[in-house]
């Protein structure tokens, strides 16, 4: 091979970054990876083997190693460090050369990156990895934006680096601008959801039925044969045969219940309320993570606030069979929440995403892989515009309309004990708002209307109006 001629770099070569790196030489593309700290270039070194791969610690080397017009990816954390990397590569790049962005970048910042770069000639693209350290490893779920042509420049690479199933890679153009980022946003808003649901499917059955780590562990394994069979119901599973080094206990029961976030869930969910689109479930995970935040004053609520003992009086068996019908059915809503979103930006940002092409990247290689996907892209397989994906006549009409019982079940049975369960409650609510020909708002117009002179609407005749409303006393 040409020692000039290495057909991709890498700056980045912290976890993610390596692991992609040799993922990529695996497959037969040369690969040149480039990182401040030098440690890290030699572990890349240690574990390479061929000569697919070189890493270099100057920058000015790493890019003359490249072949032009140059393809450069980065996988750094999203922010200050992503800028640092453009404003150090900047001055060796030229116009032709390709710059990608691999980390979890917030749209709107790889917006205005793309804009600056263009000028310059250089092309773009914000591409959402998903599947942890394995998945860079050996096959993620990749959602690239930007220019067509531009993609099409490492489609040959992505195609081959990224998860399969089927024969299908996890990778396809979505779109122009920032779509690539926009998908993955949405896809980690989906991910707090589904994680959400869960936690308290896993509190329901430890304070409710007080059932042992290991019981727990064999019904989370059961499930993941059935219609929830899922990554994040395998991991679940797996998860409580963890047995800690330190104490020789199970190590779920070791960590502390604080969970914090990085962000792209609050940016899911400040972007769906921008596009007045509602996403109900992401929300409240977002909110909850933030809630578990507050141990201290949690625990002093726990002595002085009372309620209901958190115990469940009936059927244990019942209880199962309507947890595991109420999580699907939430699934399945927490889905329709995210991909209405997307249909939406899709609208507003000019993205054309193809909500099918989604679903089906998604089935490999990322966090949120699960069997329903499959039906999810069928459902927009025979429906493009389908508007909602309740509205779909297996996932709707069939398999939520059928667990709806199971899932009031689960909510009546958690506000009962007082264990809380939001992400059930809101999957519930935003299911019978979406089905509810009439809802309350009308009520709101008038107050509205009333104190702020804000007009309402008639269902009678068209246009807007305003009423002169009885003063109040006092």
């Amino acid at each position: 091979m040409d020692e000039n001629g290495f057909e991709i770099g890498m700056i980045g070569l912290g976890v993610m970054g390596r692991n992609l790196v040799l993922n990529i030489a695996d497959h037969g593309f040369s690969v040149v990876g480039y990182d401040k700290d030098p440690s890290r270039v030699k572990a890349l070194q240690n574990e390479a083997t061929g000569e697919k791969i070189r890493g270099e610690e100057k920058i000015d080397e790493f890019i003359g190693r490249l072949r032009k017009p140059r393809a450069v990816m980065m996988l750094v954390p999203a922010g200050a460090p992503v800028d640092s990397v453009i404003r150090d590569i900047l001055p060796y790049l030229e116009p032709g050369d390709l710059l990608i962005d691999g980390g979890n970048s917030f749209y709107k910042d790889t917006v205005l990156r793309a804009k600056t770069l263009a000028e310059k000639n250089i092309d773009y693209l914000g591409v959402g990895i998903s599947g942890g350290e394995r998945g860079a490893r050996y096959g993620p779920s990749m959602m690239p934006g930007g220019r067509r042509e531009a993609y099409e420049r490492v489609r040959p690479i992505f195609e081959k680096v990224a998860a399969h199933v089927n024969g299908d890679p996890c990778v396809t153009y979505l779109g122009p601008g920032a779509a690539g980022h926009y998908v993955k946003m949405v896809h980690n808003g989906l991910e707090y959801g589904l994680m959400q649901l869960i936690a308290e499917s896993y509190d329901l059955m430890k304070r409710g039925l007080g059932m042992s780590d290991e019981e727990m562990q064999s019904i989370y394994s059961t499930w993941n044969q059935t219609e929830l069979n899922s990554f994040l119901i395998e991991i679940t599973a797996n998860i409580f045969n963890a047995i800690d080094e330190r104490t020789g206990k199970r190590l779920i029961d070791e960590i502390l219940d604080e969970a914090k976030q990085k962000g792209t869930g609050k940016w899911t969910s400040q972007e769906a309320l921008d596009l007045q689109v509602p996403a109900p479930t992401i929300d409240v995970a977002v909110g909850m993570r933030d809630l578990s935040v507050f141990k201290k004053i949690r625990e002093e609520a726990s002595r002085s606030l009372q309620g209901p003992s958190p115990v469940y009086q009936g059927d244990r068996q019942e209880f199962l069979e309507h947890l595991k019908n109420a999580l699907y059915a939430s699934m399945i809503i927490v889905f329709a929440q995210g991909m209405a979103l997307l249909r939406t930006a899709s609208n507003a940002y000019g993205y054309n995403l193809d909500l099918r092409a989604i679903a089906s990247i998604w089935r490999g290689g990322c966090i949120i892989r699960a069997g329903v996907l499959e039906h999810i892209r069928e459902a927009y397989r025979s429906k493009p515009e389908l508007a909602n994906l309740l509205l779909d006549s297996k996932l709707g009409h069939q398999d939520v309309v059928r667990s709806q019982g199971d899932l009031r079940a689960i909510v009546i049975a958690a506000a009962e004990m007082g264990i809380p369960a939001p992400g059930f409650m809101t999957s519930l609510a935003y299911f019978d708002g979406l089905r509810s020909a009439i809802l309350p708002a009308n009520l709101i117009q008038a107050q509205r209307d009333y104190f702020g002179a804000h007009t309402y609407e008639r269902v009678d005749e068209k246009g807007v109006f305003h009423t002169e409303w009885a003063p109040v006393k006092g």
